[in-house]
Formats: structure tokens, sequence, C-alpha cells
């Protein structure tokens, strides 16, 4: 085993996690355990289904734990007689008291998706996106008590363009955060000697996504729709109604001309999009999702339901049902 090999414990939950684990069983460093949140229910149904961090752990025959919460006393004896020289946590899910950011030599380090002290929270992609931020990043940090409020280690940069959804966004971080972990991990006290506090001064706290958070209201300037439009794809997926069925808005795009009707109002269609008046500005909706169905382009979306995405159609507004 080369000198500068690390026992590590890694800790995380969905595929932004997983891909950092992959980056590391590549590496000369070893994994010795590694923590996931519970299976929880998913799919019609309601299965229990492992995280894709169990799931590969496994595939690599590797010990996978799963406490509910590590603040119990049993669990963190459990995780402090592995003897690991770092954590690595990425997207966990649980909260780290005292006692297991103690626990390895080198303590717990993070992969957090966001230039911090920018984004701290549990949204930091969604968040960045729909705030029309020019850039992002990670940031591997030291991590303390608090919500990724630990000293910087190091970032690496890169730009939100203006069809960046927060699942290509996902991706591109997915492929920054893993070498820059590794390069960390490479002279990890050396780092950690040169680690940066942040500026609480600075922070801004990327809330959880929450569902009705989805629903469009159009009295909103087109800019601003479609920003949140692609911070919320894939998930919740932006919707409004539209004779009481709900549509999903996958893909848009803002038009600076003027709206030319009242709020949430369809003033022009064809094949390259349904334009819906905001309150300032069109919006150009042109992938759409129809209760039961796929999703669709505008021009398939107006061939099947031409009559309801007629010109003079209006989506309703959040407070009209």
């Amino acid at each position: 085993m080369p000198q500068s090999s690390l026992r590590l414990i890694f800790a995380g939950t969905p595929d932004f996690a997983a891909h950092h684990l992959e980056a590391l069983l590549a590496s000369e460093h070893e994994v010795i355990a590694v923590y996931t949140q519970p299976d929880r229910p998913a799919g019609r149904g309601k299965k229990l289904q492992a995280s894709p961090v169990k799931q590969r752990a496994l595939a690599a025959g590797l010990p996978v734990r799963q406490p509910p919460s590590l603040r119990d006393a049993d669990a963190q004896r459990e995780l402090a007689a592995l003897d690991a020289d770092a954590m690595i946590v990425v997207a966990y899910g649980l909260i780290l008291p005292q006692a297991v950011l103690d626990a390895p030599r080198l303590g717990c380090l993070n992969v957090h998706a966001s230039l911090l002290p920018r984004w701290r929270g549990a949204a930091p992609i969604q968040r960045a996106i729909e705030a029309g931020d020019a850039e992002t990043g990670v940031t591997i940090m030291q991590m303390d008590a608090g919500l990724d409020t630990g000293a910087m280690l190091t970032t690496a940069r890169c730009g939100i363009g203006p069809d960046t959804t927060a699942a290509s966004l996902h991706d591109t971080l997915a492929e920054l955060g893993a070498p820059c972990l590794l390069r960390v991990l490479e002279d990890l006290p050396g780092y950690r000697a040169a680690a940066r506090p942040q500026d609480d001064g600075e922070a801004t706290y990327a809330a959880k996504i929450l569902k009705p958070e989805a629903r469009l209201d159009w009295r909103l300037d087109a800019a601003t729709l479609d920003r949140k439009v692609r911070a919320f794809n894939p998930f919740p997926v932006c919707f409004s109604e539209l004779d009481g069925q709900r549509v999903k808005v996958w893909r848009a795009q803002p038009l600076v001309m003027a709206g030319g009707g009242d709020p949430g109002t369809i003033v022009h269609c064809d094949r390259e999009g349904i334009d819906v008046a905001c309150g300032d500005g069109r919006l150009r909706l042109q992938a759409l999702q129809l209760p039961g169905g796929r999703t669709l382009d505008a021009a398939a979306v107006l061939n099947a339901r031409g009559e309801q995405f007629a010109v003079g159609a209006r989506f309703a507004l959040p407070d009209a049902d």
C-alpha cells in the first residue's frame, strides 16, 4: 500500500455522492466503511430502495452501515473503532455530532456543491440557478459543528449558462468535485494547515426545495420564471394549471418582447414554442408534460392539444384556485 494512502470512512447517499465514492475506490486510498441513509420506500410499489451509494458500496464489497442517527453513543463508538484517518462526507443527509467530527485522526471533510460561503444548506445547486448566479463550484471543507461553516481547503469553479439546468449542473459539479477531493487527499495535512475560514457575513442559505415552490406565478418576469424552470429540472419540475389540468414545464426560454396579454395568457404559438405573457416579457414553453403523459416538445403538444393551448387560453395564477 502506498505511503500516502489514507484509511477513509465515506458517508453519502445520492448519485452525487456515489460519483465521489467511485473516484475514491479508483484511488490509492482505502475506503474501510461506508455510511449512508437507511433504505427508503420508492416507486409505485413503495418498496424499500437502497441509495446509490449503498448500491455502489455493496458492488465493491465494502461494509455498509445505515444508522438512523449518529447521535447514538453505540453508533459513535462503532465509528471511532474504525480508526480512520479521515471521514469523507458528500450529501450524507445526517448531522455529524462533535464526537463523530473528532473521531478520525484528520477529521471530517465535506464536498459541498457551491462556492462557500455562498449557498450553505440543502439545495445549493438549485438555488444558485434560481438566483441567477453567473458561476458556482465545489468547496472542499474541513467540517465543524455548524451548517456548512467549516474552514475551506480548496475550491473549483464553473459557470452557469443560460441553458444550465439543475441536472446538467449536478453532473458538472460531480465531475469537478471528485478530482478536487483527490488533490486535497494527496496532502491533507498541508491543506488543513492552509485552511481559510469562511466570512459568515457573506453567507446565504440554500433552503430545501419544496414542491409548492414549483408552481409558476405568471406575474413574475419571464427571466425569473425561466431560471425557476431550469433550477427545478429534474425535481420537482415547474408546473401550472390550464383548464384544470396540471401542465409540467421542462424547458422554456425567456423573451424580452412585450407580453401582449394578462399574465398567464397564451399570446402566440407555433412549432418553436407556446408563448405565455408574464409580468414582464414572455416565457416560451418548449417542452411540456401533461398528466399521465410523457414529455413532448411544443410542436407535438400543439398537434395533440391545439385547442387547449390556443391563443387566448390562460394558465391559472397561484391565487386563482
